[in-house]
């Protein structure tokens, strides 16, 4: 297996350059936020720290290619930085801290690296293909994270970000279903969802709509954490926009229940139901 320490290396310093153009924003009174052609917000923010991020890559890694939200697909060869330079812009723009920025390199379509850096939180997540996944503040300052040994959905935590893409995408009633038959169901979001998967804390973070820069960088997170990661179809990896992760054990229950008929999730809720009472 390729060593991808000088990636994971180059990754972090990138994420230090454009902590101090995210926070130095962050609530600020002049934050400019503009409204892209699918209506979601972009902030002069989001547009700097990917700029920050496409300078340096080209000076460190100029035979890479690069895939950004903001910037789109620039380069070509094997190699691919994925980049999302704010998840979570709506809460950057309300000034809640639950907002990261996201940095993956893919090989050949598999991942290599993925950073998550959540600088007010004050907390990094990051992994390398056959290395573990960790958290902390910096590479010489870890934990390892593995994530739960949750075996039933009884006992299982959920966490989503909204319930209104379900219904967009037809599987409103598996969801539901989903949530009844879970033990505890919690909205973190975004990333914040997927990184409490690979610490443990959730057993379960699913959405319906995503694109590959929202997942690229969680993928090899969760999956050198020991968990499992594929789209709502079972395709292994960031590429089906959308997205379920779990510890492993629950997930052919969990692609069960949301790729069921919505008659027999309905039958299958009366009948848990019904033997619940």
């Amino acid at each position: 297996m390729p060593d991808y320490n000088d990636d994971l290396r180059l990754a972090h310093v990138l994420a230090d350059s454009v902590e101090r153009i995210t926070m130095a924003r962050f609530r600020a009174s002049d934050l400019r936020v503009d409204a892209k052609p699918d209506l979601t917000p972009v902030t002069d923010a989001d547009t700097d720290a990917e700029e920050l991020i496409r300078s340096q890559l080209k000076r460190a890694r100029s035979r890479d290619a690069v895939l950004g939200e903001e910037g789109g697909e620039t380069g070509g060869g094997s190699r691919k930085w994925i980049i999302d330079p704010i998840d979570g812009t709506k809460n950057y723009v309300r000034g809640v801290p639950v907002w990261a920025t996201l940095i993956a390199m893919y090989d050949n379509n598999e991942p290599a690296i993925g950073l998550v850096a959540a600088p007010a939180l004050g907390r990094r997540w990051w992994a390398a293909a056959g290395t573990g996944a960790w958290t902390g503040r910096s590479l010489s300052s870890a934990t390892r994270l593995q994530v739960s040994s949750v075996g039933a959905l009884d006992d299982a935590s959920l966490s989503y970000s909204s319930l209104e893409g379900w219904r967009t995408a037809d599987r409103f009633d598996q969801f539901l279903t989903l949530t009844r038959r879970c033990w505890r169901t919690r909205a973190y979001g975004d990333f914040w969802s997927y990184m409490l998967l690979a610490d443990g804390g959730v057993d379960i973070a699913c959405e319906p709509e995503l694109e590959v820069y929202d997942m690229a960088a969680l993928v090899p997170i969760v999956t050198e954490a020991g968990g499992s990661f594929t789209s709502l179809d079972g395709t292994p990896g960031p590429w089906g926009r959308n997205a379920l992760a779990t510890n492993g054990r629950l997930h052919g229950s969990v692609l069960d229940l949301l790729n069921a008929p919505a008659e027999s999730a309905a039958s299958a809720e009366v009948a848990d139901s019904k033997t619940a009472t």
